[in-house]
């Protein structure tokens, strides 16, 4: 399982992987959501499986393994196989009843909102 931390002071990730498939993930923000898109080649819709919890997205699958026929031999592998899980941890909480998410070309695009609490708010001052 990986885990990502953004310090929204540096506005760096520091991540823990441990070993397993790896999913590469790309991550932007805008005032009103997050919009994670992750690599996930030769999987559908039904393959993956989204947690959102507070401002955790979790997203977990498995990569089936590839079945050789009988005389064949397996020289090299790099195509993923096998169980994956990665988790992202976002620097504010999010709205998990508006998250939308769809599977095009094998990438997966997450929609998910910033949950209303945690959205920045302009407040007017008044003279006196």
């Amino acid at each position: 399982m990986m885990t990502l931390y953004l310090n929204p002071r540096t506005r760096r990730f520091s991540q823990t992987r441990a070993a397993g498939v790896y999913v590469p993930v790309d991550v932007s923000a805008s005032g009103e959501e997050y919009v994670l898109r992750a690599y996930l080649p030769g999987l559908k819709a039904d393959d993956v499986q989204i947690e959102v919890l507070e401002n955790t997205v979790t997203i977990h699958g498995e990569f089936a393994n590839q079945v050789l026929d009988e005389n064949e031999q397996l020289m090299l592998r790099e195509l993923p196989s096998g169980a994956f899980e990665r988790t992202l941890r976002l620097p504010t909480d999010l709205d998990a009843e508006r998250a939308q998410a769809e599977m095009q070309d094998g990438v997966l695009t997450l929609r998910v909102a910033k949950a209303e609490h945690a959205k920045s708010k302009k407040i007017s001052v008044l003279a006196k």
